[in-house]
């Protein structure tokens, strides 16, 4: 299955789980009700004036008084647009972009939602989508491992010995799981299920870092 259709998968089960969740429940997103996540994911797609603000910090104001206005439409509503995915002109509609950008972004959130309820359990993730987002870790890890003090390889259980050198240096620690877990992790989330190995003080010094885009 192609990166674009795994994401697609995701987009529809997170989609059905925002709708038994309901607008309130928490999310791993701190400060974030389910309603929030929606709003972030449908301004991400479709408000490109204020989705920059997302990742640049001097827009943030802008982006978060649109996501405010657009979390306040009618519950149903607005997880009918995260279902339904970008408008046309959306760059985010451009073949091949959702594949490429929506995969991590919606299993992440898929996870966010999921993983935020006491009786969470890793997925037992399919083949195909453990493959993409490996390949996309593969591809982003010295970026989401910049700030990290310790060198830091991925060692990947559900693959055939894959491994990544996410940051190369010594001391480092190894962190063993599955590709979707490493993935979280690599995107912030400590609600995973990984085994981490090194020396206490390295591996104290990497829980303490920041990581991500």
């Amino acid at each position: 299955m192609s990166a674009s259709r795994q994401a697609q998968r995701e987009r529809h089960e997170l989609a059905e789980l925002l709708l038994a969740t309901g607008p309130d429940a928490p999310t791993l997103c701190e400060g974030w009700t389910t309603r929030d996540l929606a709003a972030h994911l449908v301004v991400r797609e479709s408000r490109p004036d204020a989705a920059a603000g997302i990742v640049v910090p001097a827009l943030a104001g802008w982006t978060d008084r649109v996501q405010h206005s657009v979390a306040s439409q009618p519950y149903p509503q607005l997880v009918r647009r995260v279902r339904t995915g970008p408008p046309t002109l959306s760059v985010f509609s451009i073949p091949g972009v959702g594949g490429l950008a929506n995969l991590v972004e919606y299993f992440v959130h898929h996870e966010d939602v999921r993983r935020a309820q006491s009786d969470w359990e890793p997925r037992d993730l399919p083949d195909d989508l453990s493959d993409g987002l490996w390949g996309r870790l593969s591809s982003m890890a010295r970026l989401l491992y910049r700030k990290v003090p310790v060198g830091v390889r991925l060692e990947r259980t559900d693959g055939a010995g894959q491994a990544i050198d996410a940051k190369p240096g010594d001391p480092g620690i190894t962190v063993r799981g599955t590709a979707g877990e490493l993935v979280l992790r690599s995107y912030g989330r400590r609600a995973v299920d990984l085994d981490i190995l090194g020396e206490p003080d390295d591996i104290a010094r990497f829980e303490s870092a920041s990581m991500g885009i």
